[in-house]
C-alpha cells in the first residue's frame, strides 16, 4: 500500500479516475495502489513522481521529503563549495533562511 499516492492525490484535489488517466492506468489500479498492497511498475512510479513533482522514494515511503530530490554531483563543486553545502544542510530551517538573507544582501552590494 502506497499511502503517499493517496496523500498527494488528495492534496492536489484529483480523483483516482483522473490520476489514472494522467499516468495511463485504470481507476481500479490507483485504488489498489492506495489500499490493497499492489505496487505499480517502475514506469508508472516514474509518471506518478513526475506528475506530482516528487521522488519515487517519497511515493513508496522511503523518505518523508516530498519535494523532488535534485542531483548534486561533487565534481560540479569545488571543495569549499561542497563543504558549505554540507554544513548548510545541518542547519535548521530558520538558520538556513538567515544564511540565504545574508547571501542575498552580499550579492545586492
Amino acid at each position: 500500500m502506497l499511502e503517499n499516492i493517496k496523500l498527494l492525490r488528495e492534496k492536489n484535489n484529483i480523483s483516482q479516475q483522473k490520476l489514472g488517466e494522467i499516468v495511463g492506468v485504470s481507476q481500479q489500479s490507483i485504488n489498489k495502489y492506495e489500499n490493497h498492497n499492489v505496487e505499480p511498475d517502475i514506469n508508472t512510479l516514474k509518471r506518478l513522481a513526475d506528475y506530482f513533482n516528487t521522488s519515487i522514494d517519497f511515493i513508496v515511503g522511503y523518505t518523508n521529503i516530498e519535494r523532488k530530490l535534485e542531483k548534486i554531483t561533487p565534481t560540479d563543486l569545488n571543495d569549499t563549495e561542497l563543504r558549505h553545502i554540507e554544513n548548510f544542510r545541518h542547519l535548521s530551517a530558520k538558520q538556513q533562511k538567515s544564511i540565504d538573507f545574508i547571501i542575498e544582501n552580499y550579492i545586492a552590494l
